[in-house]
């Protein structure tokens, strides 16, 4: 994989998949094993599992949309610098209840790519940040 296609394919997961929503893009851009490694919680693993991850954290912040700030890539793996914005609509983390409050957090993501599809993601997220935010700390 060219790098240049190595960025386009990140761009495609946050733009297509996650602001747009298309979740059937899922199957097109993520390999069937595809691993997300979030700090936060236990792996997801596979494209379903990472179909209801996202369904929980957009019933948290139903209008959640990511800025991309930053796309670096290298070989098969791309370092990616995001914003994320969203209204707090529900149960967050388990256990933070709505708070209806405007939130921005920062996040960081390396995803690797293989034969054209994203095989994993790691993911840190200024968790602490977003809690605070929402009053909950």
């Amino acid at each position: 994989m060219v790098i240049e296609d190595t960025k386009q394919l990140a761009l495609r997961f946050y733009e297509e998949a996650l602001n747009a929503r298309d979740l059937h893009v899922l199957d097109e851009i993520l390999s069937p094993d595809f691993v997300d490694h979030l700090a936060s919680r236990e792996d997801t693993v596979g494209i379903e599992q990472f179909r209801q991850f996202l369904g929980m954290a957009t019933e948290a912040f139903p209008d959640m949309r990511i800025r991309v700030e930053d796309v670096i890539a290298e070989g098969t793996k791309a370092a990616v610098r995001l914003t994320i914005m969203g209204s707090h609509e529900g149960v967050f983390l388990g256990n933070v209840q709505p708070t209806g409050k405007q939130a921005e957090w920062t996040g960081i993501d390396i995803l690797e790519m293989s034969e054209g599809k994203i095989v994993a993601r790691w993911s840190e997220r200024d968790l602490f940040g977003l809690v605070n935010q929402l009053g909950a700390s």
